[in-house]
């Protein structure tokens, strides 16, 4: 049986902090969650590996140095509200829950977020509140949140999610429209919403966000 402590060890070690993620309260949120108990059964071997994990569905668990990258650049405070859109089987949620107040995790698959209050509910983690619901549209009724997060990569983000955005607050996403994505940072400041590129990324497309093809003569 996999010694799933020791590669919780080994990817916080080998792939989190040798890409230039020092933040200590980031490495202690993804070392408390055990990440194979959000992956299906027979994948749950490779639970700790640097790739994106299939859920099924085209949905991923996206891969452990970007996650953990996203969750520095984001700089999380322990009072704050975090938005988690495509929380899939409840991992990032999980982390998310060590880092801020309060985690609203929406998610569109009925199967996965099933799942994902099963696993919390059974982790112990009171201050995340899964809920089911069109992930472009946001979770409107929980509003506003200082630090909204999208799982995956989107090749727009929907005006929808900026105005759920508290003043002063983030939003990370992959930006990808092509190859190879752009992990992007936009904060609001006085209304205005700015961006500003962090690093390169391959994670996959979230299902639903495709941007629809252009209409050719």
């Amino acid at each position: 049986m996999a010694d799933f402590l020791a590669l919780r060890r080994l990817m916080l070690e080998s792939q989190i902090k040798p890409n230039r993620v020092t933040d200590t309260r980031v490495h202690e949120a993804i070392f408390a969650v055990p990440r194979e108990r959000f992956v299906p059964e027979l994948l749950k071997s490779v639970a700790y590996v640097d790739e994106d994990i299939s859920l099924g569905g085209g949905r991923y668990l996206i891969e452990p140095r970007v996650f953990a990258r996203m969750l520095q650049e984001a700089g999380i405070a322990g009072h704050e509200k975090v938005l988690d859109v495509g929380s899939g089987t409840g991992y990032t949620a999980a982390v998310l829950g060590h880092l801020a107040a309060d985690v609203v995790a929406l998610e569109a698959a009925a199967d996965l977020a099933t799942q994902a209050r099963a696993t919390l509910a059974e982790l112990g983690l009171v201050n995340v509140a899964v809920v089911a619901g069109d992930l472009a549209k946001g979770h409107a009724a929980g509003q506003p949140y200082n630090v909204i997060l999208i799982e995956a990569s989107v090749p727009d983000v929907p005006p929808a999610l900026f105005e759920q955005l508290a003043e002063g607050g983030r939003l990370i996403a992959v930006l990808r429209d092509g190859p190879m994505g752009v992990a992007t940072l936009f904060t609001k400041a006085g209304g205005i919403v700015g961006r500003r590129p962090l690093f390169d990324a391959a994670t996959p497309i979230l299902p639903g966000f495709e941007r629809a093809p252009a209409f050719v003569f």
